[in-house]
């Protein structure tokens, strides 16, 4: 009886779900999910994308899941799944995922602020007016993040920051950066880190756009010099920003196992109808070709089975988890794949960069080939991914430290 009662009150609420999607999602960004994309290079909201931001931060369901009373949506992981699955059905998407402030800095934040803090920085972030980034990687500590050489000093009544990062996404367009600093030189490695949340709206801190081969470029390398950070900027412990940053890490990398809200892609067959021969059964000709888009979908019907398992088995846990490091691994094998296909399936087609000669699917096809490439680095390289997934899952003996 009580499972009835569950399913029976998620079936209410995928009605109320719905009818408000109806009601508020407008036409004109039916089946656009690159509205999204464009809001995550910086584009500015505006006329429907601003109308449909507005009302998801005021419902709440930017973030559906975030407590209600700092302006979330309060729904549980049944109910955001529900919604999840309605806004797919119209085509919808979340206009509040594209930046780290939902899915980094803001989860991190509720793991670790203060009352003031969580007060202070989440309702902006629910109702989409302030952009973050994440001031993490730096020339010479990448994937050995520990060896980071920003510095805060204690000046005080504030804290002075020095130093660069490097990849910093979205910084060019932010107006807060949570960021790793070396508080404590003389304390060991992983030790005398402090996670800060800094003001970027400051003329101490310069960004530079870093020009990327697929011509977007949403990273940055990040400067301070004797930039301020307020001294209730610490979030967590002095001195123990690990442990924060490692959490962060953990959001970032659930973020990108592949469970986006929004449209679905273009089915692989229908791609490949509008390109290839197919055989007198309406099969792709070429045996070879299908038997490898075949495995690929098989690949991309694990993941989801994957990610819905590991849904379902994280109920009782308080946010991201280990597991995390196995889905963005297998997300990012997914959508290499798919991009390297695709590219195949359009034949000639797909060597597009510009000009009447392609469609824009075709020329956002290579782009997209090219910028997926970084999937493989960025939120930590596969490697890593790996070294986590043998010692904090299969517990494998290990002698470093990985984030």
């Amino acid at each position: 009886m009580a499972d009835f009662g569950i399913e029976q009150g998620l079936e209410e609420f995928r009605a109320q779900a719905r009818a408000w999607l109806e009601e508020n999602f407008p036409a004109s960004l039916r089946g656009k999910p690159g509205v999204a994309a464009a809001l995550m290079e910086g584009e500015k909201p505006q006329g429907d994308v601003l109308l449909w931001m507005n009302r998801m931060g005021e419902k709440g369901w930017g973030t559906p899941t975030w407590p209600a009373e700092y302006g979330g949506g309060g729904l549980s992981g049944q109910q955001a799944r529900v919604l999840q699955q309605e806004m797919a059905k119209i085509g919808a998407f979340n206009p509040l995922t594209f930046g780290m402030g939902v899915t980094m800095v803001g989860p991190t934040i509720l793991d670790y602020g203060t009352e003031e803090q969580k007060r202070k920085h989440i309702p902006p972030i629910v109702r989409g007016e302030i952009r973050w980034c994440v001031g993490y990687s730096e020339p010479n500590a990448g994937s050995d993040l520990a060896s980071l050489q920003t510095k805060a000093v204690d000046a005080g009544d504030h804290w002075t920051i020095t130093g660069q990062k490097t990849w910093t996404s979205g910084a060019q367009y932010s107006q807060w950066c949570g960021a790793l600093v070396r508080t404590d030189s003389k304390a060991k490695k992983h030790d005398g880190i402090t996670f800060m949340l800094i003001d970027m709206q400051q003329a101490a801190i310069e960004t530079r756009p870093i020009a990327l081969i697929a011509g977007a470029s949403p990273f940055c390398e990040t400067f301070f010099n004797e930039a301020r950070a307020e001294k209730d900027a610490v979030l967590g412990e002095l001195n123990v920003g690990w442990t924060v940053g490692k959490r962060l890490l953990q959001h970032e990398r659930a973020s990108q196992t592949g469970a986006a809200n929004g449209p679905r892609a273009t089915p692989m067959h229908e791609i490949a109808k509008r390109y290839l021969e197919l055989d007198a059964d309406g099969r792709i000709a070429d045996t070879d070709l299908r038997t490898r888009l075949t495995r690929h979908l098989m690949d991309a019907q694990i993941h989801r089975l994957t990610l819905a398992r590991a849904a379902a088995e994280s109920k009782g846990a308080s946010g991201a988890t280990n597991a995390a490091s196995v889905l963005k691994n297998s997300a990012t094998n997914v959508a290499q794949t798919r991009a390297e296909l695709t590219l195949e399936i359009m034949g000639h087609q797909g060597l597009g960069w510009e000009g009447e000669a392609f469609s824009k699917d075709e020329i956002e096809s290579v782009r997209s080939w090219l910028g997926g490439k970084a999937m493989s680095i960025y939120g930590g390289s596969a490697e890593i991914q790996n070294n986590i997934i043998s010692k904090r899952i299969l517990g494998l003996p290990d002698n470093t430290q990985s984030t």
